[in-house]
């Protein structure tokens, strides 16, 4: 019998696959930079720049305060409801009157001048009389009388303004604390006043001193 004899047939191994050529993808190319973007710090400049404006700032007082605008200071305090001394209790009504004499007691006009003396004067006769209104426009005045206010009035219109001013402090809180206000006003007012220092100069240029020298042969 004969056999039928078949070709041998090539086995196909790992090794004998046909090698496929790698062909780079010119299309992609892989970042090695990391994918998120760092931060700025904007809002730490930003924080920082508002705690800094909101931070207080030191305010130094004037080192030359006017005169006038301390008095119109005062005038204000006064601007009051035109019943208002007379609607004060009967003890603080007392106090009123202890105001009115230590704002006017003594030799008023030859420590503070015929036209200042003669305004405390009316003033003080307003309190006396629970006159607020004319209390409100004699005071008024007060700062139009700078100019013709003298160095050496003006310790005197001081202390007459702080031991005055102490009478409406021991008022205590009434109303809507007016009192307390014209207190602190008065007080501020004549110490001002009080520490101003007194010019013993006088309005006549300095005269000229000749020196004549002897000359010994």
């Amino acid at each position: 019998m004969a056999s039928l004899l078949l070709p041998p047939q090539p086995l196909y191994t790992l090794s004998s696959t046909p090698a496929i050529p790698f062909l780079p993808n010119t299309h992609y190319a892989p970042s090695l930079k990391p994918s998120y973007k760092p931060l700025k710090c904007k809002s730490l400049t930003i924080s920082f720049a508002l705690a800094e404006s909101d931070s207080p700032k030191s305010i130094e007082p004037d080192p030359n305060p006017n005169l006038q605008t301390i008095l119109q200071e005062l005038a204000d305090s006064f601007v009051l409801p035109s019943d208002y001394f007379a609607q004060l209790p009967r003890d603080l009504r007392l106090d009123l009157n202890d105001a009115a004499f230590d704002l006017s007691n003594g030799p008023i006009i030859d420590e503070c001048g015929q036209e200042l003396g003669e305004t405390l004067l009316n003033i003080s006769r307003a309190w006396e009389q629970a006159d607020t209104s004319t209390s409100t426009t004699l005071v008024s005045k007060l700062p139009l009388l700078v100019g013709s206010l003298a160095d050496s009035n003006k310790p005197a219109f001081g202390r007459r303004l702080v031991s005055s001013g102490r009478r409406f402090q021991s008022m205590g809180k009434y109303g809507q604390g007016e009192l307390q206000r014209i207190a602190k006003a008065m007080t501020m007012t004549g110490n001002f006043l009080s520490a101003h220092p007194v010019s013993n100069a006088t309005d006549e240029p300095p005269k000229e001193e000749i020196r004549v020298l002897k000359v010994e042969n």
